[in-house]
């Protein structure tokens, strides 16, 4: 977990998550880039036989990016507290979360970071929010940060879990993550989807998972019946005082994503606190 990728539209919400993606890197002796996506252009008509070229400069669209990227830098430089963090910026052109893909996956970025809003009513359900779609596609795990979850420094983190085989890697990631900050750890087992037939069994999994990927400090708790598992975990979540969410995302696409939808994707549009995604 080296290398941070931020995207930002310089609002107010995504220079929260640069702040955020900062820490982390801090944390870890790595390094962060900043990527600055112009989507008019990925929505732009195509070009009519006749039109007048200024109405398509973007030179002075560019300039502005460059200059609000600079400034996003030099805040971090000068607050003094990411001294160790080295700090690359980059502007591309296209839909943002395709850019986002690609530029993960052509610089190798270890985590994407991601501020969030959040959509709702017809506006999710035909659109989407852009962090959905990010998690969606993208090669590695994303890390979306609500507008107002305040300072990010996990000490509880909570792990929504099937408990079957695909989740090893979601442990595993969490474990890695403890290494930097040493949180406790929250199992919520609902519905039992693995079809376990007793409670010693459900912790004797939730265990055997966490030791395998190597995670300290863990506790689990079971919900045998709950309809709505997106408004159960947020309970907790909020009982307990959590500050990371963290969950596995199979990143359906297509009509499997229509008739299926992802809970972990509704998560991060609708939660709070921080959410990080894992692709299984």
């Amino acid at each position: 977990m080296k290398k941070m990728l931020v995207p930002t539209d310089f609002s107010n919400n995504s220079k929260h998550a640069l702040k955020v993606a900062a820490f982390i890197a801090e944390k870890v002796k790595g390094k962060v880039e900043i990527l600055h996506a112009n989507t008019a252009v990925a929505y732009a008509p195509p070009l009519p036989d006749y039109y007048v070229p200024e109405a398509y400069d973007m030179t002075e669209y560019y300039e502005n990016a460059a200059e609000e990227l600079y400034s996003l830098k030099q805040e971090l430089v000068g607050s003094g507290k990411f001294d160790d963090v080295k700090i690359e910026t980059v502007v591309e052109e296209g839909f943002l979360y395709s850019t986002v893909r690609r530029i993960a996956e052509e610089d190798r970025a270890d985590l994407i970071v991601m501020g969030t809003k959040g959509a709702s009513g017809a506006t999710e359900f035909f659109v989407g929010s852009n962090t959905e779609k990010v998690i969606r596609t993208s090669p590695c795990p994303v890390l979306a940060v609500p507008e107002n979850s305040g300072e990010f420094n996990p000490k509880t983190v909570l792990i929504p879990t099937t408990l079957r085989k695909g989740q090893q890697v979601v442990f595993k990631t969490v474990a890695e993550w403890q290494k930097y900050f040493p949180f406790d750890v929250k199992v919520l087992y609902l519905n039992n989807p693995a079809g376990f037939d007793t409670n010693e069994e459900i912790e004797k999994a939730a265990q055997q998972i966490a030791t395998e990927a190597g995670l300290k400090k863990v506790k689990s708790f079971m919900n045998g019946n709950t309809f709505n598992e997106e408004n159960s975990i947020l309970q907790f979540a909020e009982r307990e005082n959590v500050d990371l969410i963290v969950m596995g995302t199979h990143q359906r696409q297509g009509l499997s994503h229509l008739l299926f939808g992802s809970l972990t994707e509704d998560m991060a549009n609708h939660s709070n606190i921080p959410v990080l995604s894992v692709p299984i």
